[in-house]
């Protein structure tokens, strides 16, 4: 059984009961909200050595890196790299978007190796397998495309990106009002490119049940891919955006009937302003689905600095109530990411989750804050280390320019946090106090 069907059969299981632990949240808590399915547990019965992860409303927010190779580098040792600082420095999840070298090779040997939970988009394989055998993405099988996804399913895959709402009615919304950044998701455009060149519907919309099939028997949770999600603030929140979602908020409604898990996928460049709205629009649509968003990026010029473009979004999305943020890399837009970007986009995403932690009241969110001004108040560079998103990162930033004062040498003798401390406790007597007319 699914582990939304054990929840619907009033089980608790022992994935529910890890996460409520973690959490600090009841394990009833955590059952009810996947019942509802405001709360997912991608946990795929083949992957043995998972740690679960809970993803939605209630819980703290989960950060989420992409790894993976490209047709231009691929180096199964370089992904493990990346595996390994991704799950230090935080991550939550991994998805392996790997195009390049023997994908299933590369799939196979991350699962093995990551305890988080492994998420895909299997239609770049399926893409991938097309050129190879084909000679053209567009000559992708529907028989191939579902092979592919059962393929990954058994390797143990977590959680699948299923564009299944880019439908040739969506594709009309697209083509009468055209963007300025036109499709920017690989999956989104072959689709398209499969729809128009055989002049058939979605495979993955039309073999829903199909697809469910799977999903069920492995206990798959499915991602709803934002295929037509804006890749430039000026097409953020456009018809075929909003048509799309219409068509994932009814796909959610099926997937929960079928006992199996499922999210949605939001926008990735999209103004400050409107990203409140979409994130209320997804709720309402899909029934509270947990949203999982691709920063959101807050503009089109951040290139270099995308891990902060999308922070910012992030942090705003997620206060008003996404629940998963996918992370962004400095190298988002310019080259496939290496290990320090990595570890870049992972502490970037989780300072903007943390943020909206503490304004969602997550437990133990405010708590590790007033952990850390004490420590600062007390000059305990130690534990400010240990209790900082990147202790390696804190220690050699403050070992890098020598004091000789308790505080930092940004303000050595002259550091407030000190002198207040003096002043205030009446430890030193007026004419010792740097405030004194003879100290200045």
């Amino acid at each position: 059984m699914t582990q939304l069907e054990l929840a619907k059969e009033g089980t608790i299981s022992p994935e529910m009961e890890e996460i409520a632990r973690r959490e600090g949240v009841s394990a009833d808590f955590v059952r009810e909200g996947i019942v509802q399915g405001r709360i997912v547990i991608p946990a795929n019965k083949n992957h043995k050595n998972l740690v679960p992860c809970g993803i939605g409303s209630g819980l703290r927010v989960k950060v989420n890196a992409n790894i993976g190779t490209s047709p231009d580098f691929s180096d199964i040792g370089a992904e493990l790299n990346k595996l390994e600082v991704a799950a230090k420095s935080g991550a939550d999840t991994i998805m392996d978007l790997s195009t390049g070298g023997d994908i299933k090779e590369i799939r196979q040997t991350i699962i093995a190796s990551s305890k988080l939970p492994v998420g895909t988009v299997p239609i770049y394989q399926a893409a991938v397998q097309a050129i190879s055998l084909y000679g053209a993405i567009t000559k992708m099988t529907i028989d191939g495309i579902f092979d592919v996804i059962e393929e990954q399913a058994s390797d143990g895959v977590d959680f699948m990106t299923i564009h299944a709402g880019v439908t040739r009615e969506v594709i009309g919304h697209l083509r009468k009002r055209p963007r300025l950044a036109d499709v920017v998701s690989r999956g989104g455009v072959f689709m398209i490119g499969w729809m128009l060149q055989n002049k058939k519907e979605n495979p993955l919309y039309e073999h829903f049940d199909r697809l469910l099939e799977i999903a069920r028997k492995y206990d798959v949770t499915l991602s709803l891919g934002d295929g037509l999600r804006p890749g430039s603030v000026a097409d953020a929140s456009d018809q075929a955006q909003i048509a799309e979602l219409l068509v994932l908020g009814e796909l959610v409604k099926v997937a929960r009937g079928k006992g199996v898990q499922v999210m949605v996928e939001g926008p990735g460049h999209m103004p400050l302003d409107q990203i409140e709205a979409n994130v209320r629009l997804e709720k309402s649509i899909c029934s509270e689905a947990p949203f999982y968003v691709l920063g959101p990026l807050v503009t089109d010029i951040g290139a270099g600095y995308d891990h902060i473009t999308g922070a910012i979004g992030g942090a705003l999305a997620a206060t008003a109530g996404a629940d998963f943020l996918c992370y962004v890399t400095p190298a988002e837009h310019l080259s496939l990411p290496d290990a320090e970007d990595v570890r870049q986009g992972v502490i970037a995403s989780r300072i903007a989750a943390h943020a909206a932690d503490i304004v969602r009241g997550i437990p133990g969110s405010i708590e590790w804050d007033r952990k850390m001004a004490l420590a600062r108040k007390r000059f305990d560079w130690e534990e400010q280390a240990r209790l900082s998103l990147d202790p390696d990162h804190f220690l050699k930033a403050h070992q890098k320019v020598k004091t000789k004062s308790v505080a930092c040498s940004m303000c050595g003798e002259f550091c407030a946090m000190e002198l207040a401390a003096e002043y205030l406790s009446g430890e030193k007597g007026q004419g010792e106090c740097l405030f004194s007319e003879q100290g200045l």
